[in-house]
């Protein structure tokens, strides 16, 4: 079953949609009266003209492009940002330049993707100690190379 989002489009670029049929997420597009040049380590909030209504139990995530990042060094700051299902303003995207270039933002270009997900918010249960795996603490590498 696929669930409805509704959006209202305040850009002048047609809505996001999907690449292919099997793509997890769609293209947002800068909505920009005028380009940006974002300069080596400089961050920008970049926005789209968007705003979504997401169902109880879905957020959206606003993640990197992965062209832009290889080709240019520009990626979403807060990788992945979320958007709350309550949240109404405008979807903007924080992209940071991490390359030794300057980089331009041009209208209407494709910045990021938006992926939309089921979540869930447990019930947190506060206790002394967690059961024992065979992992137990081990983390950050300790499988070590194989």
């Amino acid at each position: 079953m696929r669930i409805k989002l509704q959006i209202v489009n305040g850009s002048r670029h047609p809505l996001p949609e999907y690449a292919t049929p099997q793509s997890a997420g769609m293209d947002l597009r800068a909505n920009l009266s005028e380009p940006i040049v974002l300069q080596p380590l400089q961050r920008a909030l970049i926005p789209t003209g968007l705003r979504i209504s997401l169902p109880e139990g879905y957020e959206a995530q606003v993640r990197p492009r992965s062209g832009l990042a290889l080709k240019h060094g520009i990626t979403v700051l807060n990788s992945p940002g979320t958007i709350d299902a309550d949240y109404r303003g405008e979807v903007g995207v924080i992209l940071v330049n991490l390359s030794q270039e300057p980089f331009t933002i041009h209208d209407g270009e494709r910045i990021a993707q938006l992926v939309v997900a089921r979540h869930e918010q447990p019930e947190l249960v506060a206790v002394e100690s967690l059961d024992e795996t065979a992992r137990g603490e081990g983390g950050f590498g300790h499988t070590g190379k194989k």
